[in-house]
């Protein structure tokens, strides 16, 4: 076992998979080390509704996790090539899960007109609660930048960063930058716009 750490460095990718797959934890942990750059790099373009970007990078963790543990050399694929698949794929199953539970109250919600609840919601009742909202959206739209607006609109149709971006013709970055100027603001007072 000594040898083997001491020469572990110099294994290939697809060596050290055959080494964990005999019970070497060190080789897996040489191959979490040499592809956790990977594991952020791919995590960067997206969003967890109501995580982190720390989230992501869990998520796709296990994804190379999944990949040094499932890894078969007879398929004739480079290992790399298949931890970006695994690691990916955890990212959009974990991102698809977060939107599909973000929507949760409104597909479980029973509308205002039920007589379940026994709540009668008058007319105008309903005209001024959507045109406080309007208002709402009005003043912070006046806050935010043309480039703000784009984003905004763009990223509550559900968009990643990576779509946005191509949309606005701006970098990652940029996206992400105006993501983070907007809930500023919002937390400013707007209250419309939320991780969650």
């Amino acid at each position: 076992m000594s040898e083997i750490m001491f020469q572990i460095t110099e294994y290939s990718d697809e060596e050290l998979c055959a080494l964990v797959a005999e019970g070497h934890r060190e080789a897996e942990e040489e191959l979490v080390k040499r592809y956790f750059r990977t594991v952020r790099v791919c995590a960067r373009p997206y969003f967890l509704t109501g995580g982190d970007s720390e989230d992501l990078i869990q998520e796709a963790m296990f994804g190379l996790l999944k990949a040094i543990r499932e890894f078969n050399p007879s398929r004739d694929t480079r290992f790399k090539t298949f931890a970006e698949i695994c690691i990916r794929n955890c990212i959009r199953s974990a991102v698809t899960h977060a939107a599909r539970n973000k929507h949760a109250p409104l597909n479980d919600s029973v509308p205002f007109e039920s007589p379940m609840l026994g709540v009668n919601v008058s007319p105008e009742e309903l005209y001024i609660s959507r045109e406080e909202e309007t208002e709402r959206l009005d003043r912070l739209e006046r806050q935010l930048s043309p480039l703000e607006r784009k984003v905004l609109k763009l990223f509550l149709l559900g968009l990643s960063y990576q779509e946005i971006s191509e949309q606005v013709g701006r970098s990652i970055k940029s996206v992400d930058n105006a993501v983070q100027r907007i809930r500023r603001k919002v937390a400013g007072g707007f209250g419309v716009f939320s991780e969650s």
